[in-house]
């Protein structure tokens, strides 16, 4: 049972840390998401204003605005870019945190498989040493039986 016990502790430890990445995972997650969903504005952003200079050029504008509308699509177009970046940094801890994740999921059914098989083998020797001590009281009740 001794082992068992060290081992419980163990699983213990290795359960907090399965908890500890869990959170981990879910906060690069809702980091992720928060950073795509700007992305996601901005091409929105990018697309009508996109659609609004399409317009200016079927129409007479100032030349002047149409120069505006164009820079302002350009300042977009960086903005995406810096975004794309955080983007794909996002989704790479994010993956990182999923692996870690799993790994510690591993850790702790490792744990939990290892005090499985200890407790079951414990319970078995308990069972032939009942068995055992049962068969010697049989043994004697019969012998003392017999010489009466």
């Amino acid at each position: 049972m001794a082992g068992t016990l060290a081992l419980t502790k163990i699983l213990d430890i290795r359960e907090l840390e399965k908890k500890n990445a869990q959170v981990e995972y879910h906060q690069s997650v809702e980091s992720f998401e928060q950073v795509a969903t700007k992305l996601f504005q901005l091409l929105k952003q990018k697309e009508s204003a996109e659609e609004m200079y399409e317009e200016a050029l079927c129409e007479n504008m100032d030349l002047e605005q149409i120069q505006d509308q164009i820079a302002y699509i350009e300042t977009l177009n960086k903005r995406i870019i810096v975004l794309q970046e955080q983007v794909q940094q996002a989704r790479t801890q994010m993956e990182t945190k999923q692996v870690l994740l799993s790994e510690a999921h591993v850790e702790a059914k490792k744990f939990e498989k290892i005090i499985e098989f200890r407790t079951r083998e414990e319970l078995e020797v308990i069972k032939k040493e009942e068995k055992a001590l049962m068969d010697d009281i049989s043994i004697q009740q019969y012998l003392s039986h017999k010489n009466r």
